[in-house]
């Protein structure tokens, strides 16, 4: 058992930036593949970025290549997204996930456990 706990959201103005934090118990971390995914009002969630346990592959959806990254660090159980140039069509519900496989997968029904949310909202 897997628990997820989002922070780092708020309220920021387009153009800026954030940092989202996600602390998972257990022992049993590193071997999880984590991902962020976010659900905008009236949308369907939908991946945003993925990271495996050896941080070897981190594939990142379209609308945010070049502007978000995401990390993990293993001693302290947390996966990170950093997200810069916000713009208003970022402004979401963000979602940490995990799955106990391997690889890193876009689809969000593949995830085992979620946390929470934390929302951001970006102002034009």
């Amino acid at each position: 058992q897997v628990q997820l706990v989002e922070s780092g959201g708020g309220l920021v103005q387009a153009g800026g930036s954030l940092r989202l934090s996600c602390a998972a118990s257990g022992r049993t971390f590193s071997a999880y593949t984590m991902a962020w995914f976010r659900q905008a009002p009236g949308k369907e969630r939908e991946f945003v970025a993925g990271i495996s346990w050896s941080r070897v592959r981190t594939p990142y959806a379209d609308s945010v290549k070049g502007r978000f990254t995401i990390s993990r660090d293993n001693a302290k159980n947390t996966v990170y997204l950093q997200v810069n140039s916000l713009e208003p069509e970022d402004t979401a519900v963000y979602y940490c996930a995990a799955r106990r496989a391997a690889a890193v997968v876009t689809s969000l029904d593949e995830y085992d456990y979620w946390g929470q949310g934390t929302q951001v909202t970006v102002s034009s």
